[in-house]
């Protein structure tokens, strides 16, 4: 068994509020961020210089705000407009929640926090109806590039 995968399992012992899933697409959402935020933050002028791959590698940290924001483009990458009911059905219902997963597993080893790094700073970042139901974009949804 993957050791992480048993990490994971001994803190669903310990706390059953998230599901296994949670932690694994926080930990997913944590990949999308770290490639995708990077360039959020690059002034337009910048883009043609810099590379993916360049900055893949450079950027290796997230914010708390970061990671939550990572974390709710990648659900609606994902699941698109039922991305608040699955995260809702992994115990995932506000950024908090995303907080206390992350935390839970730098304690347990698998994640790393820097020494500027507060698990409040994933607290009240955005709330889940607005981010995933009053704000979703059915047009875009509905889009020929969309469809498979």
């Amino acid at each position: 068994m993957d050791p992480d995968l048993r990490i994971l399992f001994q803190i669903l012992e310990n706390d059953s509020r998230y599901s296994l899933d949670a932690y694994l697409f926080v930990r997913e959402g944590l990949a999308y961020a770290a490639d995708h935020i990077a360039l959020d933050h690059l002034p337009e002028s910048n883009y043609p210089v810099v590379t993916a791959p360049a900055l893949k590698t450079s950027r290796k940290h997230v914010t708390g705000q970061e990671l939550c924001e990572g974390i709710r483009q990648y659900a609606l990458n994902q699941f698109g407009f039922m991305a608040k009911t699955v995260l809702n059905s992994w115990g995932l219902y506000t950024t908090s929640d995303i907080g206390n997963v992350v935390y839970k597993m730098i304690n347990a080893g698998l994640l790393k926090k820097s020494s500027r790094d507060r698990r409040s700073h994933f607290d009240d970042v955005f709330d889940f109806e607005d981010a995933f139901v009053n704000s979703y974009d059915f047009a875009a949804d509905c889009s020929p590039s969309r469809r498979p």
